[in-house]
């Protein structure tokens, strides 16, 4: 059996009666006493404090990273301003999705921070696909994400210069003394600051942020059900190898200098048939948003099926939506079914149970863009 990974939180979680389980090849807060229901509640109308050290923070060392960096992602990092983080996928060469990750033009390096289930395969990417003239630092840092309407004023009584940040926009700082690397993003669709530290120093910071009266302590649970709600995708569920950008509707994470016309158009991994799809618009499916009736959730791996009783798709994410009041998904479904309004069948336990397909958010974003 593998030995579990632990983040420098985990005596923390387990002094504030964190609920481990296996994620990713770590031991992770599943939920803490609140429950899940009510962190993902406290989050949405105050303040929530996620671990999210698990993931791989990475910096790319080298003459032109940006550039170079472009041939393995279809984001434009050339273009990207010192100081600001941008989406990005790495692509295959058959058009799917290997992973999705965030990146930070810090200056002399990238920052990179990538999904903890791909991390390994991500490094090794990185490190066949730049080059030997360019050097692949994996950083033993913790990772903190301050969500929530209240996080600006917490963040404020913390450490205010970091306040003057706007969504995507990216800092180094200090609180009481620690280095911290911010970035004002989050995966709950609040605004909010994630904050990369020294392995030693994450606990000290979590303790002054959990200090805070506006802030608990949440876990996997809630984090999943909040990022649903804000439509965002789940990296092996909602997308993978075998979707294309086009069809997981993140046409916007292919950066028009890199489209046909554009000024460094293609050179990445898939571009001639991701390219196509964009221009030609003749992908068969797409990833929709799903409103549910009732209280029953829909999970990932219902089938969904049309008003006439055809297979149609199927959801890759789904569970109730605190927030909504409703059973909220996602999923695929083709491109006949995925207009906003249409009518869907999801079966559950032998039962077809109506869904709406929706726009995605769910939720009214909270990001601070100035």
């Amino acid at each position: 059996m593998t030995q579990l990974s632990k983040t420098p939180l985990y005596d923390l979680h387990l002094e504030l009666g964190g609920k481990l389980v296996p994620f990713a090849g770590y031991e992770m807060p599943v939920q803490f006493p609140l429950g899940v229901k009510k962190e993902h509640e406290h989050t949405r109308q105050a303040c929530g404090l996620f671990d999210v050290s698990h993931m791989g923070q990475v910096l790319i060392h080298g003459p032109t990273p940006a550039e170079a960096l472009e041939t393995l992602v279809s984001a434009d990092i050339v273009g990207l301003p010192a100081g600001m983080q941008r989406y990005a996928l790495f692509t295959a060469e058959e058009g799917g999705i290997l992973d999705d990750l965030m990146v930070v033009n810090a200056g002399e390096h990238l920052y990179l921070v990538v999904n903890a289930a791909c991390k390994e395969q991500d490094i090794s990417h990185l490190r066949t696909g730049l080059g030997s003239d360019y050097r692949v630092e994996v950083v033993d840092r913790g990772l903190l994400a301050l969500q929530g309407p209240a996080a600006a004023s917490v963040m404020q009584r913390l450490c205010p210069a970091a306040c003057e940040l706007v969504f995507m926009q990216h800092g180094r700082y200090e609180i009481d003394g620690i280095a911290v690397w911010i970035s004002r993003s989050g995966y709950t669709g609040e605004d909010g600051f994630e904050m990369s530290v020294a392995a030693e120093q994450a606990e000290a910071l979590a303790r002054l942020l959990l200090a805070e009266e506006e802030v608990e302590a949440i876990g996997l649970g809630a984090r999943d059900s909040l990022r649903l709600e804000a439509g965002l995708c789940l990296y092996g569920h909602d997308i993978d190898t075998t979707t294309t950008p086009v069809e997981a509707g993140l046409i916007w994470a292919i950066g028009k200098p890199r489209r046909r016309g554009g000024e460094r158009p293609a050179g990445f991994p898939g571009a001639d048939l991701i390219l196509h799809q964009v221009e030609a618009k003749d992908h068969t499916r797409k990833r929709v948003g799903l409103l549910g009736e009732g209280r029953a959730p829909v999970r990932e791996g219902a089938e969904l099926f049309s008003a006439d009783d055809v297979k149609i798709g199927v959801v890759t994410s789904g569970g109730f939506g605190p927030s909504v009041g409703r059973p909220v998904a996602m999923g695929y479904v083709a491109i006949d079914q995925a207009e906003a309004g249409t009518q869907v069948f999801a079966e559950v336990r032998g039962k077809r149970l109506p869904m709406t397909v929706s726009k995605m958010p769910f939720v009214t974003p909270g990001y601070h863009r100035g």
